[in-house]
């Protein structure tokens, strides 16, 4: 099972293969809009990937340890009262503990890969 200081990143593979290449996640166009970038914990995971991620395929789970982004994680209420953890600053890869993909069931929903490979 998933590490408890562990919170997660969908993201599509060509933007984080552009953060590998860069040093570092900046966000998706959401989270440049919202001034923070959106992470769920593993409690979390399939509903945000059901919910926003709905029907796309090649995109990636990354676990990042929560411990190590400081004081610009912020746990905020959100989806149904419910608290995400939000980072206001760019990712470090650095904190990656690890990324896979995350394809699509026969009933078109998307593999949680929570447990360890």
């Amino acid at each position: 099972m998933s590490s408890p200081n562990l919170i997660f990143k969908i993201t599509p593979k060509t933007d984080w293969e552009a953060a590998l290449d860069s040093g570092v996640y900046e966000g998706a166009p959401i989270d440049l809009q919202d001034g923070f970038i959106h992470f769920s914990s593993a409690e979390q995971v399939a509903e945000t990937a059901a919910k926003h991620f709905a029907n796309k395929t090649d995109l990636l789970l990354v676990a990042v340890d929560a411990g190590m982004l400081g004081a610009d994680l912020k746990w905020e209420v959100s989806r149904g009262g419910a608290l995400f953890p939000h980072l206001y600053s760019n990712l470090s890869l650095d904190s990656v503990e690890w990324s896979r993909p995350m394809p699509l069931s026969d009933q078109g929903l998307h593999i949680v890969p929570l447990d360890p490979a």
